[in-house]
């Protein structure tokens, strides 16, 4: 799950350099993603991992790095 969302986003914000990307690397401090780039990877996951992401779960604490994602997507999938 991990590495399908690193590459994602490596390809798709990072023109597939990774430049020392991490899991702990924020998107937003590092200008790796913008609102636009938010929408395009809400997408990507919500496809990718047949999940629907409410409102109420777009914070940087589900979404802002490699790891919050992760972790988010662990509970998601143990609420189903």
């Amino acid at each position: 799950m991990k590495d399908k969302i690193k590459y994602f986003i490596v390809d798709n914000f990072l023109f597939g350099e990774d430049n020392g990307f991490n899991g702990e690397t924020s998107f937003l401090e590092e200008g790796i993603v913008d609102s636009m780039g938010i929408l395009e990877l809400i997408s990507f996951l919500e496809e990718t991992f047949d999940i629907e992401i409410n409102d109420d779960e777009l914070i940087p604490q589900n979404l802002d790095s490699l790891n919050n994602i992760t972790n988010f997507l662990r509970k998601k999938n143990a609420r189903v």
